[in-house]
């Protein structure tokens, strides 16, 4: 490479960084927020080396890469435009998943803006896994536990073991087990497909290959994972609950991993395809750079943090919340259970308790005067009790919907199970926000964050009715039936009225 060629590229490659680095220390938030998660969890931690991956996999083709005819290519911020209110809004809305892969694809977008779609191809490998930086993925853990119970389950019943289940808790003979988020795998699924598209981009050459192998790095951890759960549950069963057991548990699980990658890989290899010729590297071009793109990019980003700190500076105001009262339910000064769901970062938190004859109902209401970092209506720490929790567990939760006062109403039903005092709840939950109620965290979220962005209030709050039955949770459903019947409307007053300024 000529010296002036080579100087042209070191200008470009240093702009590019400097683009990147602005964009980083502006949308700061966003990135210590992925790298925070990086930190704690064991999950993620693959989003350290993403980078340097990305990074060497570019070295591998520079000489291909400097080869690409650049050029500035200002269509670019018709991508970036978007992201960027993208961001604003993720942001706005609390969607920090949203919000991080927004980040990742400004960064992407930035290389189309300073060297153009050339290039963007030419790295487009390089550049789409700088995806994999983003710590997501957490919205597959419910599946894939009601996958692995399902797999775990069935197997062992065909192999005529007896099992009794409740939705992701089941009994053998010999012990009690429960597939929780650790048992999921999505730890194995991520880092089988991390692994999987990297083998495949560099073992094979035709599009259609990496895309198969890529499919089966997700296909076949789904299901590895199925078999571990089953192997560590007949390993436990047939040694009397010795073995399979603590920390060798995921030592099992851990070496079972590693067999299902080898031999998946093993298997790729015949049909692997190797670039054996030996090539000339193309002649490099020079490379155009130019400052003023990279100058837009800050400014399009910059208005959107400055209006996101405009909007998050909305003020919140006070509000009292008062229970419904009377129409032939009686508030009781002790508590009916010990179970309360796990909700955090409201502004208030309503609690009351009730009692008709032998009727008996918990209310809760958890009341948000203004969404925020850590006092949001919709979050994934918001729920009805903690994974291992010594006493309550779920027992299944579903969508269903219910005739209260004249008006369908659509809800979250849970069943919780106390295993000291074998009391059983039926839980009603749903959300009123704007004078609406719903259950969809989607429409929820989409509903705050164009309030936030509107620059209106964003109160919310989440409401929650319990009720204890003994056999059939059909007594329970015709007791919060019962309670809503007489108390809805006034619950809603109450709501509505905290909600106003």
């Amino acid at each position: 490479m000529e010296q002036e060629t080579r100087k042209s590229w070191l200008g470009a490659v240093l702009l590019l960084g400097l683009a990147w680095l602005a964009t980083a220390a502006l949308l700061h938030p966003t990135f210590w927020s992925m790298a925070q998660i990086w930190e704690r969890s064991e999950t993620f931690a693959h989003g350290y080396v993403i980078l340097p991956i990305a990074l060497w996999l570019t070295w591998r083709m520079r000489h291909d890469l400097a080869a690409v005819q650049t050029a500035p290519d200002w269509r670019a911020l018709l991508f970036i435009v978007p992201f960027a209110l993208g961001w604003l809004a993720a942001r706005v809305g609390g969607v920090l998943v949203v919000e991080q892969y927004m980040l990742v694809s400004i960064l992407i977008a930035t290389v189309w803006l300073l060297f153009g779609p050339a290039m963007l191809r030419a790295a487009a490998f390089p550049l789409g896994y700088l995806l994999l930086m983003v710590p997501a993925g957490e919205a597959l853990i419910p599946p894939l536990i009601e996958f692995t119970a399902d797999f775990t389950v069935g197997a062992v019943q065909l192999i005529g073991i007896p099992v009794h289940r409740e939705g992701t808790f089941f009994s053998l003979p010999t012990g009690d087990w429960s597939v929780v988020e650790g048992c999921s795998g999505l730890r194995y699924l991520i880092a089988s497909f991390t692994l999987g598209t990297l083998y495949a981009y560099l073992t094979y050459r035709t599009l259609w290959k990496r895309v198969a192998f890529s499919v089966a790095a997700v296909v076949v951890p789904i299901f590895a994972n199925g078999v571990r759960a089953t192997m560590i549950v007949l390993i436990a069963h047939y040694s009397d609950m010795k073995l399979a057991l603590g920390v060798d548990h995921f030592i099992y699980g851990w070496v079972w991993f590693g067999i299902v990658m080898l031999v998946m890989f093993w298997v790729g290899l015949i049909w692997r395809e190797d670039d054996d010729a030996e090539r000339e590297p193309p002649p490099a071009r020079t490379a155009k750079s130019d400052w003023r793109p990279a100058l837009a990019l800050a400014a399009v980003l910059a208005l959107a943090t400055a209006y996101q700190a405009h909007v998050v500076g909305h003020s919140m105001h006070a509000a009292h919340l008062s229970p419904p009262q009377g129409a032939g339910w009686e508030r009781e000064a002790s508590a009916m259970t010990s179970w309360a769901p796990h909700w955090q970062g409201m502004d208030q938190m309503l609690t009351a308790h009730y009692r008709a004859g032998e009727r008996r109902v918990m209310l809760n209401v958890a009341w948000y005067g203004a969404q925020r970092d850590g006092a949001e209506l919709i979050n994934s720490q918001n729920i009805m009790v903690p994974e291992k929790h010594p006493v309550w567990r779920s027992l299944g939760r579903k969508v269903t919907r219910h005739e209260v006062a004249g008006a369908p109403l659509e809800l979250a039903e849970s069943v919780m199970d106390s295993r000291a005092d074998n009391q059983r709840l039926l839980v009603w939950q749903w959300q009123r926000i704007q004078g609406r109620d719903g259950i969809s965290p989607y429409r929820a979220k989409i509903e705050l964050t164009l309030s936030a962005l509107l620059g209106e209030g964003t109160e919310a709050a989440a409401v929650i009715l319990a009720a204890p039955y003994e056999n059939d949770p059909a007594e329970a459903r015709a007791i919060l039936t019962a309670f809503l019947a007489e108390h809805k409307v006034a619950l809603d007053a109450s709501l509505d009225r905290a909600n106003e300024p």
